[in-house]
């Protein structure tokens, strides 16, 4: 908008000189327009040509008058010229230094290498849990698409370890490789794996023979997202009323139930407690599904006897609030 009104100054200004200096020599002159107007824009750009026709001594002086105009027209359009470079370039500089700061600042925040379809989608669901993250992509269209939705970016390559650095790939929780071909998320693996060998990796893979390259290179998990709508398609189709609660858990809001994994910190008052001793289900009215243990098994519908030991995760199914609860209890606050 800053903008917009400069130039609609300048346009002004500019038609302003060129009617006045074109009025003037028709009135002082008595020229005709056309030769009134060929004057007046060869004063102004003084280019040097001859009079169009002798001038008297008024003609004369208007002529100095218009061309001091056209000098002082043409500084400030060079000065709007520099300074919508200058202010440019600073917004350039300060937005970046301001998003660099930011993301210095993140601790356990998870890194998304592409911003595509997928990994727009992915941070839309991140953020609507709390979840900060830090994306990493090169494209035009997905930078525009930041700015847009606000979120911490750097703007480069995503194989490139300096670009994992800014992303803070040292203090990260997690790192999504979701960019357009399974060779450059191998390499993505590869690169982050070496330098942060207990960071948790999650990869995409286009095509199924990619799913044991992700896995030998270093990602904890391999999702093919074609695999997974096809089989959800099929669900809908076999086990519609099934899919239907499984989206209410997974995606439910406000009061809706939702299912959700808390793990049991050791500063818990029920760490080492019996599910029954807890009265999770009678307080809390929430439902335990499974259990999972420091082994990585899973003990699915537990009994009443079934300790919650610390380091393991509860997988459990119940309203947010209700939810919130019991993560504040499972993981007390300092």
């Amino acid at each position: 908008m800053h903008q917009f009104r400069h130039i609609a100054i300048l346009t002004i200004g500019v038609s302003a000189v060129l009617i006045t200096g074109t009025c003037g020599y028709m009135l002082i002159e008595g020229w005709p327009f056309m030769d009134a107007f060929y004057m007046t824009v060869i004063t102004l750009a003084t280019v040097g040509y001859g009079e169009t026709r002798p001038l008297g001594q008024a003609g004369r002086l208007f002529t100095i008058i218009l061309i001091f105009s056209g000098v002082g027209t043409f500084f400030y359009v060079a000065g709007l010229a520099m300074q919508f470079m200058v202010e440019g370039r600073i917004r350039q500089i300060m937005g970046r230094r301001r998003l660099d700061r930011s993301i210095a600042k993140r601790k356990g925040h998870t890194i998304v290498c592409g911003y595509g379809r997928i990994g727009r989608v992915l941070c839309r669901h991140l953020a609507a849990d709390g979840l900060e993250t830090v994306v990493i992509d090169r494209s035009e269209t997905a930078i525009r698409a930041l700015d847009e939705d606000g979120l911490l970016y750097v703007n480069g390559e995503a194989t490139d370890e300096a670009n994992l650095v800014k992303a803070g790939i040292e203090r990260a929780a997690g790192l999504v490789a979701a960019l357009g071909t399974d060779t450059d998320n191998v390499f993505l693996v590869l690169s982050a794996r070496q330098m942060r060998p207990d960071l948790y990796i999650m990869a995409r893979a286009n095509a199924n023979t990619s799913l044991s390259k992700l896995t030998a290179a270093g990602a904890n998990k391999v999702i093919s997202p074609y695999d997974i709508a096809a089989k959800r398609m099929a669900e809908s189709i076999l086990r519609p009323t099934v899919t239907d609660f499984i989206e209410l858990t997974m995606g439910g809001s406000g009061k809706e139930i939702r299912m959700e994994e808390i793990p049991i910190s050791a500063e818990s008052r029920l760490a080492s407690a019996t599910l029954a001793g807890s009265r999770i289900r009678q307080e809390l009215n929430l439902i335990v599904v499974a259990i999972k243990k420091h082994d990585g098994k899973m003990l699915f519908n537990p009994s009443f006897d079934a300790t919650l030991e610390p380091g393991e995760t509860v997988i459990v199914v119940g309203e947010w609030e209700n939810l919130d609860k019991l993560e504040e209890i499972l993981n007390p606050k300092a």
